[in-house]
């Protein structure tokens, strides 16, 4: 710390809980609003303020919303009967910068992970399964990262609806690499990865 001031040491702490930001970032950050960005540094405190006080998650794919229901799912042009299953709304946000799906979602908000004590509870899949089990779902496209527990995720997913009849079960296929994350993806990857994808019910 700087023992210059206590306030700005305060800030410089504050600011590490970002991932990726460590205490020369963040140092270099906090002095930069000082110096220049000091009406910049009221904006983000605002909008920053805003955001956590008002924002929670859309009540039918958990997505991140001020609202009850989020745009994406309030959109009448979007396909109903097509849902995605992601881990993050990092995930959402790269699916949607490639223009290939127009279904809506359901955000897990992570991977079953026993260890941390992730479970099918707290990533809402008994909600995903009521959904599904609705008879509103034709197809469920299982988006999960490629990697040991995104897969074990998706497994657990189809193992549990696989009995569901009229209801297609598919996994993104080409393209997106074993061991990678989808928000990393490029968007081309992606297309492919949609364009793609395979039932599970056939492969399985």
């Amino acid at each position: 710390m700087s023992k210059v001031s206590p306030l700005v040491d305060g800030l410089i702490e504050s600011i590490q809980c970002l991932p990726g930001v460590g205490p020369k970032s963040a140092q270099r950050m906090v002095l930069h609003l000082l110096e220049r960005e000091r009406e910049g540094g009221k904006i983000l405190s605002e909008a920053l303020r805003l955001a956590l006080d008002s924002v929670g998650q859309c009540q039918k794919c958990r997505i991140f919303s001020e609202d009850n229901l989020c745009s994406i799912c309030k959109n009448e042009k979007r396909d109903k009967e097509v849902i995605c299953v992601v881990e993050s709304v990092a995930d959402v946000f790269a699916i949607e910068q490639s223009n290939q799906f127009r279904g809506r979602y359901f955000i897990l908000h992570g991977h079953l992970s026993p260890i941390d004590d992730i479970g099918p509870e707290q990533l809402g899949l008994n909600q995903l399964f009521l959904l599904v089990r609705s008879g509103e779902i034709s197809e469920m496209i299982l988006a999960t990262n490629s990697t040991l527990e995104g897969e074990a995720t998706a497994h657990f997913i189809y193992d549990a609806l696989k009995d569901v009849e009229n209801l297609d079960l598919t996994k993104l296929a080409q393209g997106v690499p074993l061991g990678g994350e989808l928000e990393y993806v490029d968007r081309g990857t992606i297309m492919h990865a949609f364009s793609g994808r395979v039932n599970l019910k056939e492969t399985i």
